[in-house]
């Protein structure tokens, strides 16, 4: 049976006389990986700090289990004093680093014949080397080191100041640090800011093999859907909880929309219905009946009507139709001019000859620091290529989102902003930031006092006003959240002009790319399709082994293959392939289950999560057997091959 680490009661937040959540309730237990999720403001970050203990609620209770070890990680890190990134990451073995220090310290006094008798002196010896060895003390820098890698940090920047690093690299840092403590809990806001594909795939599956509990606030679906298995929605002030990963949880959520719909819909009819029965019949003969049905009809409890959060409105449209060509490129070197005087430059990446036609969605992805976002100030002509030529086709009209948002004035107004950019009516000009999720006196704040989210909405809708018809996007789902990045997604899905666009987000790369510029060491290999089709091209492109130079003729005789192990291989494939369709199959049915599983869960039916608990657990083991039989089929194919390479 799971066990309960932290119980919340009844937890309210309210800032001034504002409600941020109020009668929040649920558990976290020693199983759960889960997911915060909910709009931006919706008190997410607020309500992971309480749970921490950095802030107090204004009601309610948090309660821990005797002995909890938690570890909090915020958005944004901060770190103090002369410390050096290794330093700060092996803080996490402060006690293991403290019993090492004490056991050389008891060696000495051991050496030394006064103490050679002390039976205590020899006990605590003796029970802090189990200790030591416990916490795996003597693999403590191993370990260290390697969460540094998985999570971008050379040996290069092991002696770094912590305190003069970048924001995104204090993060990772504070990231490494957490992991490296090993906590019952762990409570990740924002883990994913700053991670590039690699480190999100590295702290996916470190998470995936970590047997504690966390729960974790992101905006990145993709990540959620690949490391939670639990989600709590926090909206509307109220917190509701669903048995499944982000995705599926999606689809919960909206059933129960849905039926809260019908129900609110159906009560409506009936008080309409009551009511108007109540004014045709109270002064008639059927006086006592209306005024009957008037007090049944004032003790019934109204249905609030099913909330939902506003949703961002936007439109992509080109004023012209580009030439079939958009862009072409011709080994092009970009970086910057040297910093120092007669100097070369320095280049940190090169490209193949490129092209990109109308209507394709490039998505450029690689590791931070790479070069992306040079190359797309290259291509915009903010930077000169170092070598090369670059050239945009005809009648091309590109349209850019900068990930900083430089194009933004921070003196200006919203409102401002959106004049300055495309001269209308104030009165159209706040109908098209309402359509942004800016209202009211939203309009007059100035763009140096947004937030992150509302600086990038910002962008977007000035972005619609150009009519491009090449986008080029630098991380434009980066501050958005999950309603708004879905938007987003769907008007670029839609969009009939050319795409080339910069992001780790792998949920807007999967729905729209159709070709895929990847850095790899300083070059950029082209692949068609998207995120997922990735691995498979790799592996294809590489090479099968060394290539050997053929032998002069007739120096060696070939030798055939028995027809026999032909046979056998081609037998042995095809029945690979059955059993893969099985697998396949399978798995659906797994899947399907699990969405049941879940709904039952929702709507507390005991029955039928029995029923389907058993029907689970009978398709689960009909799993495991293809499985069993997919491997034991591969290991004969290999013997299979090996014999037919040897004979």
């Amino acid at each position: 049976m799971p066990t309960t680490l932290i119980s919340v009661t009844a937890l309210s937040k309210f800032f001034g006389a504002e409600p941020i959540f109020q009668d929040v309730t649920f558990q976290i237990t020693d199983r759960d990986r889960a997911a915060l999720v909910g709009v931006n403001g919706a008190g997410k970050s607020t309500l992971l700090r309480i749970l921490a203990g950095v802030e107090q609620p204004t009601s309610g209770t948090v309660t821990a289990r005797s002995g909890l070890r938690l570890t909090y990680v915020p958005q944004e890190a901060r770190f103090s004093g002369d410390r050096v990134v290794r330093d700060v990451a092996l803080e996490a073995y402060d006690e293991v680093r403290r019993i090492a220090t004490e056991l050389s310290e008891i060696e000495q006094r051991m050496a030394d014949p006064a103490h050679a008798a002390d039976d205590r002196l020899f006990e605590r010896y003796a029970d802090l080397t189990a200790r030591f060895e416990a916490a795996n003390g003597y693999d403590i820098d191993h370990q260290a080191d390697e969460v540094l890698a998985g999570l971008g940090f050379t040996a290069d920047d092991y002696d770094l100041p912590a305190d003069q690093l970048s924001g995104g690299q204090k993060t990772r840092l504070a990231l490494a640090r957490a992991l490296l403590t090993d906590p019952d809990l762990l409570l990740l806001d924002e883990p994913t800011n700053h991670l590039d594909l690699d480190a999100l795939e590295w702290l996916e599956r470190f998470l995936r093999s970590w047997n504690r509990a966390y729960v974790v606030i992101s905006h990145d679906r993709y990540f959620l859907d690949r490391v939670t298995e639990r989600t709590l929605d926090l909206s509307f002030g109220t917190l509701e909880v669903y048995p499944a990963s982000y995705s599926r949880y999606v689809k919960l959520r909206e059933e129960r929309l849905d039926r809260r719909r019908a129900e609110f819909a159906a009560q409506q009819a009936f008080i309409a219905k009551e009511e108007e029965f109540i004014r045709r019949y109270k002064a008639g003969q059927r006086a006592k009946e209306a005024q009957g049905r008037a007090t049944r009809l004032a003790r019934v409890e109204r249905l609030e009507q099913p909330r939902e959060p506003d949703q961002l409105r936007l439109q992509l449209a080109a004023d012209l139709r580009s030439g079939r060509t958009v862009l072409s490129t011709s080994d092009l070197a970009v970086g910057y001019p040297s910093p120092r005087s007669g100097g070369g430059p320095v280049v940190l990446l090169h490209t193949p000859e490129l092209t990109i036609e109308r209507g394709d969605r490039v998505a450029l992805i690689g590791p931070n620091g790479a070069g992306k976002t040079t190359l797309i100030r290259t291509i915009m002509g903010e930077i000169q290529p170092i070598a090369g030529r670059m050239q945009l086709g005809t009648q091309v009209k590109p349209g850019y989102y900068a990930q900083g948002h430089e194009g933004l004035s921070p003196d200006e107004t919203v409102l401002g902003t959106i004049l300055r950019a495309r001269p209308m009516s104030e009165e159209a000009a706040r109908s098209l930031l309402g359509r942004f999720l800016f209202s009211g006196d939203d309009a007059y704040k100035q763009v140096s006092a947004l937030s992150g989210g509302e600086r990038s909405r910002l962008a977007l809708a000035k972005l619609t006003l150009e009519r491009a018809n090449f986008l080029i996007l630098d991380e434009p789902t980066n501050h958005l959240d999950i309603a708004s990045r879905e938007a987003l997604e769907s008007v670029l899905d839609q969009f009939e002009g050319t795409i080339l666009f910069v992001s780790h987000d792998r949920y807007l790369i999967e729905r729209i790319a159709t070709h895929m510029w990847v850095v790899e060491a300083g070059e950029i290999q082209t692949y068609l399709g998207s995120y997922r089709d990735l691995p498979r091209q790799r592996e294809q492109r590489e090479p099968a082994g060394p290539v050997q130079s053929a032998p002069a003729p007739g120096t060696l005789r070939a030798k055939a293959q028995p027809a026999g192990s032909d046979r056998e291989r081609r037998k042995l494939q095809q029945e690979l392939a059955a059993a893969e369709r099985a697998i396949a199959r399978l798995e659906e049915q797994l899947s399907a289950l699990d969405d049941e599983i879940a709904r039952a869960t929702v709507d507390r039916d005991v029955d039928r999560i029995a029923t389907l608990g058993k029907s689970y657990a009978a398709v689960r083991a009909e799993l495991d057997a293809a499985y069993a039989t997919w491997e034991q089929i591969g290991v004969r194919l290999d013997v299979v091959g090996e014999m037919a390479g040897s004979s």
